[in-house]
């Protein structure tokens, strides 16, 4: 192997396990006492030593979910592989969506261990040509390159392709991992400054004691360690698109000087004695509630309404599943395979069902990961539930494998070459509520209420326990006598414990 594996853990009786177990392994390793230091060597010169990371989760100080988030906002792009104790769903969930490649619960047996390091080194080497390549073909974005059949994303598209006709400052809203940078690069490779620079900016990567001299620049001398003169972010974007991504996370002093150089195009560069003149087109992005972070004190109102002329809203993934079949495909094609006689035919019903009953709560960025590390780890042609091992612990029990959808449109599964998904009537049975899925949302987009919700619920556990009302109350965690209450007061009828089919139908 070309790089070492990075062991992070407090605990140096784990440490020195772990090395041996690297050692007997045949691979070189790299140790960290701490989620600060493991994150400076992944962040420094060290950085090309290290292919793959062994990061605890339980630390003090940054601990490993901190790392996790600090990896994803510095754009850095190792296999983690976590470790703990705890091996809660929930704790594994939290980790997976912050990126991680694989979890291991401690003790972790050596074959299961060996597992995963291998598998992480097999995705490393390819997912490194997958991002050498993209790089290779960049090109100016537009909205044909965002694929989605949702209504709620084509309402997205419409307000996007409107803005890029003007220079009006953009807020993009949306959770994490949504593609809101993808949306902002689509607006600015529509409009008229398609062939000028598009820079992004993290707000929330940045050092606070560092946001001011990134984004507008600083003199040389100006503080210690300003050994050069540095432009700064609004000069480089001169002419162009500035992306400021998690714009929530600036700090109130900076705030001033932004709103600034948004109102009179100016710009004071740090120790700089004069004004730089800028001409940028600004969007901007957050994961973050801005309006509340205004009634908070957090965030400047006179900036906010500065920055909120043209909002846009990108919904989360489990809001379009209808888009998921087609994103699972297209993620499947940008994988290269190592033997191209192995290259992937498609995706089993089976395991589209599973993906399309599961929520997301990475989105996208999330469910690409899923699909790389299955298509590269696939040692058939077809992705089946087994290539998506995290995702199936999550949604076993509330789908049936076996008998998975036939209504799956079979062009996002397997599209013809050259052709584009289609099939808008099948898309938009996709969307609706399945697999013992609730819909949060009413047909307004406003949250349903309690009641209905825990009466779509009974009506799921009667049906998915084939009547059995022992059962039925035992899984809902009432008694039967509740159970039986309830489905008086909700017009359910039973007879002889069995929920009769017609009270079931909505």
């Amino acid at each position: 192997m070309s790089g070492s594996i990075l062991i992070v853990d407090d605990d140096p009786v784990q440490r020195r396990l772990l090395q041996a177990a690297m050692a007997k392994f045949g691979y070189s390793s790299l140790v960290a006492e701490e989620g600060e230091a493991g994150l400076a060597l992944m962040d420094g010169p060290s950085a090309r030593e290290v292919s793959v990371v062994i990061l605890d989760l339980s630390m003090p100080g940054l601990d490993g979910i901190g790392v996790l988030k600090a990896m994803r906002e510095r754009g850095i792009h190792i296999p983690v592989i976590v470790q703990t104790a705890q091996g809660s769903i929930e704790t594994v969930v939290q980790a997976m969506r912050h990126g991680a490649f694989d979890f291991v619960v401690k003790p972790a047996s050596p074959d299961r261990l060996q597992t995963a390091i291998a598998n992480a080194l097999k995705v490393e080497a390819v997912e490194g040509e997958a991002r050498r390549n993209i790089r290779r073909g960049g090109k100016s974005l537009t909205f044909k390159d965002i694929i989605t059949k949702s209504p709620a994303m084509e309402r997205v598209i419409r307000l996007g392709q409107k803005a890029a006709a003007s220079t009006i400052p953009i807020l993009i809203e949306g959770e994490s991992g949504v593609g809101k940078e993808l949306v902002a690069r689509a607006i600015q490779g529509s409009g008229d400054r398609r062939s000028r620079p598009f820079v992004t900016v993290n707000c929330g990567a940045i050092p606070e004691n560092l946001v001011e001299s990134i984004l507008f620049g600083h003199e040389k001398g100006s503080f210690t360690g300003a050994t050069e003169k540095h432009a700064g972010k609004f000069v480089e974007a001169h002419g162009g698109t500035l992306f400021l991504d998690e714009i929530g996370d600036l700090p109130l002093d900076v705030q001033v000087k932004l709103l600034r150089a948004v109102q009179e195009g100016e710009i004071d560069p740090v120790g700089s004695r004069s004004t730089l003149k800028v001409d940028i087109r600004l969007i901007s992005a957050t994961h973050r509630d801005l309006l509340q972070q205004v009634k908070d004190g957090a965030f400047r109102e006179d900036l906010f309404y500065r920055l909120n002329v043209y909002p846009i809203f990108v919904p989360p993934l489990r809001e379009r599943r209808e888009d998921i079949p087609y994103l699972v495909r297209h993620f499947m094609d940008r994988v290269e395979p190592a033997d191209p006689r192995r290259r992937l035919r498609g995706v089993s019903e089976a395991a589209l069902s599973m993906l399309m009953a599961y929520d997301w709560p990475g989105n996208i960025r999330q469910l690409e990961n899923a699909v790389f590390r299955a298509s590269v780890l696939c040692e058939g042609d077809v992705l089946t539930p087994d290539e998506f091992p995290q995702i199936r612990a999550q949604v076993e029990g509330t789908i049936n494998l076996d008998r998975p959808r036939r209504n799956i449109p079979d062009d996002a599964a397997n599209p013809p070459t050259g052709e584009t998904p289609g099939a808008a009537e099948a898309a938009a049975d996709v969307a609706r509520p399945r697999f013992g899925t609730l819909r949060a949302l009413d047909e307004r987009g406003n949250v349903r209420s309690l009641a209905a919700v825990e009466l779509d619920m009974i009506k799921f556990a009667i049906e998915h326990y084939n009547g059995q009302m022992s059962e039925v109350a035992r899984r809902l965690g009432i008694g039967r006598s509740t159970l039986y209450r309830k489905l008086k007061e909700y017009g359910l009828d039973s007879e002889e414990g069995r929920v009769e089919r017609m009270a079931l139908t909505p």
